[in-house]
């Protein structure tokens, strides 16, 4: 029983069919091993390729789709979470970098770049976050000092996911324009001398997703590998983020539709004192609580898509979704592991992976209190000026 959504036209909806059958064939089965191993295989990200979902926002010529439109992205996401696949690589790579790579790029470097990113041969990644630093990415420490027609990098990044597969990753680093307070963004390819990776981070959750701590001594990149303007990198990672906090709004409420739907078959088929859990009016309540909170969450969320899509979504919209939906989807499947008893606690059972790996939702993307900093300065904003 769930509220009909308008968001999806039927090309969509066949979308999704046909995305979900690739993930029950490619993603799967393998998704207890790449839990192990700590990260998705290559040959997936190149089935996806083939398939066409990864960067199909691109220009035919490179290998994409050309279309522009985030309900497919939405759609990838929601089913990456209905189907129980491990793994962030297509919310990294559509998301989050396809923006910068074909928005931001010179035609030379679509060229170089793009053929891989589409094909799923060049695992990107995106370095912002510092040991030092977290949300603040204005304290950015690492830098770009240009000699001739090369910069020179120097610094370390932290928790970057694809990190230990990454063949190209995008540098926040300071590269000193307007006074010293300049940063700029810098692809940085995996084989350049002085560029060196971290092994995996080991997280209490997202198993799957490699992540690694990357350093940068005396790296020497060439000019031609700055992305956008110099100087304006800050300015662009802000225009590029209501997109990427969107995204794990997205996920945020698909994984509590998920959480909800496991608990509620439980429910069902699980008994307590000689009657199904879902017979007793305490239980019921909490369904009833979640179910209600969910549908308010995603006809939140489906306004804000539309909103990206019509080129009305706020940096405070985007913001609130995040920070709302990731408290909700925490809220929901803690509650709903409850439901499970024990058995909640039991790797086997998707509700305990889904409990670890939502966790992180709160932190990355802008902790949810920095979401809130960034929604209460706008109310102020707007009540200052009367509007």
């Amino acid at each position: 029983m769930t509220m009909r959504r308008s968001l999806y036209t039927p090309d969509h909806e066949a979308f999704r069919a046909g995305f979900r059958q690739f993930l029950d064939r490619e993603a799967v089965p393998h998704t207890q091993r790449w839990e192990d191993t700590g990260q998705v295989d290559r040959s997936f990200f190149e089935a996806a390729g083939r398939n066409g979902f990864l960067g199909f926002e691109a220009p035919e010529e490179f290998g994409g789709l050309a279309i522009d439109d985030f309900r497919y992205n939405a759609i990838m996401s929601e089913e990456v979470v209905a189907s129980g696949t491990a793994g962030d690589g297509f919310t990294l790579g559509n998301d989050i970098l396809a923006p910068y790579l074909i928005n931001l790029t010179t035609p030379e470097q679509r060229k170089r770049w793009l053929p891989g990113f589409t094909a799923g041969t060049t695992i990107p990644a995106i370095a912002m976050t510092e040991p030092t630093t977290g949300s603040d990415l204005a304290a950015v420490r690492t830098t770009a000092r240009r000699e001739g027609d090369q910069y020179v990098v120097d610094g370390a990044k932290t928790f970057i996911t694809n990190g230990v597969q990454a063949d190209l990753v995008l540098v926040l680093a300071r590269t000193g324009e307007r006074d010293g307070r300049g940063l700029s963004l810098i692809a940085v390819e995996a084989a350049t001398p002085g560029f060196r990776k971290g092994n995996g981070l080991h997280k209490i959750g997202r198993k799957a997703q490699d992540t690694a701590e990357l350093f940068f001594d005396h790296c020497r990149v060439p000019v031609d590998n700055l992305i956008g303007e110099p100087g304006c990198g800050m300015r662009t990672v802000l225009t590029n983020l209501p997109r990427e906090r969107l995204s794990m709004a997205v996920i945020a409420v698909a994984s509590a539709e998920r959480a909800l739907a496991l608990a509620v078959s439980h429910c069902r088929d699980r008994t307590s004192f000689g009657e199904p859990l879902g017979s007793h009016q305490a239980l019921r309540f909490e369904l009833a609580e979640m179910h209600t909170e969910i549908g308010v969450a995603r006809v939140f969320v489906d306004r804000c898509v539309q909103g990206l899509l019509d080129g009305e979504l706020t940096a405070e919209d985007a913001a609130g979704a995040k920070y709302w939906t990731t408290d909700l989807q925490c809220s929901v499947i803690d509650r709903c592991l409850q439901l499970f008893g024990g058995y909640g606690y039991m790797e086997e059972y998707p509700i305990a992976r889904m409990w670890r790996d939502a966790r992180v939702q709160r932190i990355y993307g802008g902790t949810n209190e920095i979401m809130k900093e960034v929604v209460g300065r706008a109310v102020v904003a707007a009540r200052v000026s009367g509007r």
